[in-house]
């Protein structure tokens, strides 16, 4: 049985499926699911971070901080090459890019996730991260908590509409779960996943969100991932310093994005050769961490220096276990190439087999960039001085808008996760420059690009989103009458008499359209009995106006119609090869009622 066909169910539950829709509507229905996706999505980022910090806890535990560790050599290589066996013997799918598959899943597959996701990326991003992958743990969880609400989903056969809102609920409740931040969950679905903000989305997604952080709590305590304190009050003077931070995040999303694009197509040419994969990818990353202990793993740990220092000696604590150790002087020289490698770290994690986000790594890469720029602008003396350990929040709220196009979960999270309320003004500020400055280069995020362009991206436009949604596929016509180009008029005439429609595929032997006989176009001679013996198909036969691929854009098979005024238009594969028709009447009539089912709360 597939994915997608429906999901075999005993008898007891049918029955009880049966007494559910009798008794309890669609939208209590829908609640009560979305608050048993918040408690397995808090379930499942527990789970994972406890397995990753075992993981580190049993391989790291005797390193000699005032030293370089060999080991860091050995230990991500091994990580990579247990999720690559994982993923191809057990798994035996492809589990990267978790939110670009949510966002593939959303636009192309009625929001249905494999079953496997809810528990494969959790076992395959705890072996990379807790061995030292220089990756984030949060786009397995949301693919996790997604690929749960899509299961329940599945499993009561509810429509795709509100399966999509479970699979915003799982989304939501992952970050949630993670950072203790409910309303940085909200805003992730809404900003990221692009699920729009209405009343039958917007209470699913919060009664997630609120569940997810409160089991948190049972489980973790009141603990945050990171600690912050704040340096001073906010200054209305370092207004200045605040746009030009954004805009250096900004640049460094810039960065972060293409380069990470760059690698991954080097990756991906060795596609074939999964043990090259793993040697590129392992040496480049065990390299990398061996000279910059702080790309291990997840990297919070360093975030939390820079967060929580101040003095030039607990700065300093990020050197240890590096060939740095005990050299201060060289801290900006340190934070600088961390800044710079981080993005070939994930690439090489991710490209050498390892299983990881980049949700994680944004917030590393804008923590540095913070440091490294209030640095420079305090050791310069351009302007009023400006708090390392401020500017360090500041710039992983900045680096997070510009990578994920998402200034709002930028702001929430930055600010829930550190109780950094009173920095909100600056935090809107670098967010928003960082978002400005991306979007001239990039405008889409670094989840989103690779579906934008083949045009299978659903966005906040109504109107593109449903072109979107819309299948080609569930609206061909494979029902059609072919003939020869040598048949004569009178057995033309004859095929018509049997047929149903007003037009006839000319195809040759091996069913490649030659054109089309359209009826309305030869009246003046069908009914002209002694021309039946002198004209042939050939003759009569004309080009169609246009015809589509299987995977033109359905924004495309639109400006089809528009431009040629057809009522019907061939669709062929990549050989000419007949498939079928699309009828503008039956399309048109589909987008109506897409068009009416999404306006509905």
């Amino acid at each position: 049985m597939t994915e997608t066909t429906s999901i075999w169910k005993p008898s007891w539950l049918i029955r009880i499926d049966q007494w559910r829709k009798e008794h309890v509507p669609n939208k209590q229905f829908t609640l009560a699911l979305s608050l048993a996706v918040g408690f397995f999505a808090a379930v499942a980022a527990y789970v994972l971070h406890w397995l990753i910090d075992e993981i580190q806890l049993l391989l790291t535990a005797g390193f000699d901080n005032r030293t370089f560790n060999w080991l860091y050599l050995v230990f991500p290589v091994v990580g990579i090459f247990l999720t690559s066996l994982f993923v191809r013997y057990v798994v035996r799918d492809n589990i990267s890019h978790g939110i670009t598959r949510i966002l593939y899943a959303i636009s192309r597959k009625q929001s249905r996730l494999k079953r496997h996701n809810c528990w494969s990326s959790v076992i395959a991003s705890a072996l990379t991260i807790g061995f030292g992958g220089s990756v984030g743990a949060e786009a397995p969880i949301v693919l996790t908590g997604s690929a749960i609400g899509s299961s329940l989903g599945q499993r009561f056969h509810l429509d795709s509409k509100t399966m999509m809102v479970l699979v915003g609920c799982g989304a939501s409740a992952a970050i949630a779960g993670i950072f203790k931040a409910p309303i940085a969950g909200l805003v992730f679905t809404l900003e990221v996943l692009m699920i729009d903000l209405t009343m039958a989305s917007l209470l699913p997604i919060l009664i997630s969100s609120v569940t997810a952080t409160c089991f948190t709590y049972i489980f973790v305590g009141s603990e945050s991932l990171f600690h912050f304190t704040l340096d001073g009050e906010w200054e209305v003077e370092r207004v200045p310093a605040c746009i030009l931070l954004g805009i250096f995040c900004g640049l460094v999303s810039l960065y972060f994005i293409r380069t990470m694009t760059v690698c991954e197509k080097l990756f991906a040419r060795l596609g074939k050769y999964p043990y090259a994969k793993l040697a590129l990818g392992g040496m480049v990353l065990s390299g990398l961490i061996f000279l910059f202990p702080s790309l291990y793993g997840e990297g919070y740990s360093s975030i939390n220096i820079l967060l929580n220092g101040r003095t030039e000696a607990d700065w300093g604590t990020i050197l240890n276990n590096s060939l740095f150790y005990g050299n201060g002087q060289l801290l900006m020289l340190y934070i600088g190439l961390v800044l710079a490698t981080k993005v070939f770290a994930t690439s090489a994690t991710n490209g050498g087999g390892g299983c990881g986000g980049t949700f994680a790594p944004s917030l590393f890469i804008g923590a540095f960039a913070g440091f490294f720029f209030s640095r420079l602008w305090n050791i310069n003396e351009v302007g009023i001085y400006i708090p390392e350990k401020n500017f360090s929040l500041l710039g992983m709220a900045g680096v997070m808008a510009g990578v994920m196009h998402a200034p709002l979960t930028g702001i929430f999270l930055i600010a829930e996760i550190t109780g950094g309320y009173r920095l909100f003004i600056p935090l809107m500020i670098v967010s928003i420059c960082a978002y400005l400055t991306i979007i001239i280069f990039e405008p889409h995020s670094i989840y989103g690009m690779r579906l934008a362009r083949e045009g299978k991206l659903i966005t906040h436009h109504t109107d593109k989103s449903i072109l979107t949604l819309m299948s080609l596929d569930s609206i061909i016509d494979r029902r059609y009458t072919a003939i020869d180009k040598e048949m004569s008029l009178g057995q033309l005439v004859t095929v018509i008499s049997m047929s149903t429609t007003d037009f006839m595929p000319v195809l040759d032997n091996a069913g490649t359209l030659l054109g089309e006989v359209n009826l309305t176009k030869i009246r003046n001679v069908m009914f002209r009995t002694e021309l039946y013996q002198h004209f042939k198909v050939s003759q009569l036969m004309t080009p169609p106006p246009s015809t589509l691929g299987m995977n033109d854009p359905m924004e495309d098979v639109m400006q089809k119609f528009d431009e040629t005024d057809a009522a019907v238009l061939p669709v062929t594969d990549t050989d000419g090869h007949l498939i079928g028709y699309i009828n503008r009447t039956k399309m048109y009539a589909m987008y109506r009622k897409m068009v009416a089912d999404m306006s509905q709360e």
